[in-house]
């Protein structure tokens, strides 16, 4: 990653700010972080400076629809070009088929499909203006393969970007243009922590019972999937493209 400039959504807390940081410690010159939560996105740009890269933060709603191409024109205005784009912002919102809302519908869809998409489709036009290559990565879940049932809604959008993530990246692959997905399993996330404990009402001891079941004896953390990051962004996984990869702990389709 040494001297990129790569812009990452999401960036505030959980796998976005591990993956920023893990960035800097590889050696990309310039982060641009991007988040809705702004004093916490700040803090995570002022831990990427002490890092020894160069960073800014960039506030924004992703459920907005100008905000995507707002976010990389103001990217690009500040630090002169984006050379890769990791989509790592999402919602979890809970609903199912039955009792899903037109509302909780539009938001879902907007910040975890419609977002990272108008997002890529800014980034490659920028790359393919530039004629340079460049990689982008999203973050979509291993929900995206079905889901548990209050989890329809969210898994569907996982899927709708997971099939645009092999569309885009089969459309640009002459472009010099890598995209690549990575699912993740269940994970421990400021965000997944909020939602169990106080959301759902599973209280405080949610975490030792969830880890307890898995076969590692915990939940993936954030810095499982910025290792994984890491190595699709960078030049070490070239020429792969177009790939989905399952981040978990049990084998899909498998069963005792």
């Amino acid at each position: 990653m040494q001297g990129k400039a790569i812009l990452v959504t999401g960036a505030a807390q959980g796998i976005g700010r591990q993956i920023a940081l893990d960035l800097a410690q590889a050696g990309a010159a310039t982060l641009i972080l991007c988040d809705r939560q702004q004093d916490r996105g700040e803090a995570v740009a002022a831990e990427v400076q002490g890092l020894g890269a160069e960073s800014g933060f960039i506030h924004a709603d992703l459920a907005e629809q100008d905000a995507p191409a707002r976010v990389v024109g103001e990217a690009i205005g500040r630090f002169g070009r984006v050379d890769s784009l990791v989509n790592a912002a999402g919602v979890t919102d809970r609903a199912g088929v039955a009792d899903v809302s037109v509302a909780t519908w539009d938001r879902v869809f907007a910040i975890n499909a419609r977002a990272p998409a108008f997002l890529m489709q800014a980034v490659i036009r920028h790359l393919k203006e530039r004629k340079a290559p460049g990689t982008i990565l999203n973050i979509l879940s291993i929900n995206a393969h079905g889901g548990t049932p209050d989890l329809a809604i969210y898994a569907a959008s996982k899927a709708a970007l997971s099939l645009l993530t092999r569309n885009a990246a089969h459309a640009h692959r002459f472009d010099r243009i890598r995209i690549n997905g990575i699912n993740p399993g269940w994970i421990d996330t400021p965000a997944e922590r909020h939602m169990q404990s106080v959301t759902l009402g599973q209280g405080d001891g949610w975490l030792a019972e969830a880890s307890a079941s898995q076969p590692i004896g915990r939940l993936l953390v954030p810095e499982d999937v910025a290792r994984l990051a890491l190595f699709l962004l960078g030049d070490a996984s070239f020429p792969m493209t177009g790939s989905l990869v399952d981040l978990e702990q049990y084998v899909l389709s498998v069963r005792d």
